[in-house]
């Protein structure tokens, strides 16, 4: 591509990407003008109306197909129109997450948060990290974080930065007020990440999507990349490991759950073994993702094709 076409193209893509953005606000500022209830439930319909207009859902379609070649078509087409559902809520939440969030460690058995694991959340906040906290593209995980501080334990994340800049400046200054700090995943973000650790602080990462330059694994028997980050940090830092996830129930209501502490695979001479880390998370995010299938972003490209 010559210097021009690319000056164009990239001008191009500026207007584009500011156009797009504007739209998207205004929907979410139309939609905090409504009941909490009402916009999720908007939110579900559309995307499952327009989601499978879109060249991602034969992506979503062959994934699954991938995922769980035993099931029948019947199975993989109700899947992926439910799956946009809970993309189209997952969009909505992002709006009414202060709204949603109700649950008070004080009263665990009202509202429409429940917690699973509050004993861990209850040990992890009287004594010094460094911890990490992994999770996967599944239910509300925006949730997570905000549950973490209602228990004290107030940690940075690291986040992939949407493709629009626009729009990645409107998330990262919104999760910063609802749900502690955030780190975007680029040059820099393993330092950052380090430098919380060695302060014995806490982070959370998210685990299942492709890394090119990352570790040969499999996820649901099938060959893939995974980001070696986690187990390098809990090696170097001595970190102690959890999982956890969010997932939706009926009724526009929320389960959290925090899972005890993950015993990390080791090489011969007791150091964590990266490689056998990296497919240690994909198989607990993968047990995840069979018990709740509708509930995981299936139209991005997670295995080598």
């Amino acid at each position: 591509m010559n210097p021009t076409a690319t000056r164009l193209y990239f001008r191009t893509k500026r207007v584009v990407d500011y156009v797009v953005a504007q739209v998207l606000f205004a929907l979410l500022r139309l939609l905090k003008r409504l009941p909490a209830e009402t916009g999720l439930a908007i939110a579900d319909r559309t995307a499952r109306l327009l989601g499978p207009l879109t060249p991602r859902h034969r992506l979503a379609k062959e994934n699954l197909r991938r995922a769980f070649p035993e099931r029948d078509e019947a199975f993989v087409d109700r899947t992926a129109r439910a799956n946009w559902g809970h993309m189209g809520r997952l969009a909505a939440e992002f709006v009414y997450l202060d709204d949603l969030f109700d649950f008070d460690p004080e009263r665990p058995g009202e509202g429409r948060i429940e917690v699973d694991g509050i004993e861990t959340f209850l040990e992890l906040r009287e004594r010094k990290g460094p911890f990490v906290f992994f999770t996967g593209h599944l239910g509300c995980f925006e949730l997570l974080p905000i549950g973490a501080a209602a228990y004290g334990l107030e940690f940075t994340a690291l986040f992939r930065q949407p493709n629009n800049k626009y729009v990645a400046k409107e998330v990262q200054s919104a999760r910063r007020t609802a749900g502690g700090h955030l780190v975007p995943s680029k040059a820099g973000a393993a330092w950052a990440l380090a430098g919380i650790l060695q302060r014995g602080g806490s982070v959370g990462m998210l685990v299942d999507q492709k890394f090119k330059r990352g570790v040969e694994t499999t996820f649901f028997g099938r060959a893939c990349r995974t980001n070696p980050l986690l187990p390098k940090l809990a090696r170097q830092y001595d970190c102690e490991v959890y999982p956890a996830r969010c997932v939706r129930l009926p009724g526009n209501r929320y389960r959290l759950e925090l899972k005890p502490r993950l015993d990390l695979p080791r090489d011969e001479t007791g150091e964590i073994d990266v490689a056998a880390t990296c497919q240690l998370l994909n198989d607990v995010v993968e047990g995840w993702v069979r018990t709740d299938p509708e509930q995981w972003m299936w139209f991005h490209r997670r295995w080598k094709t």
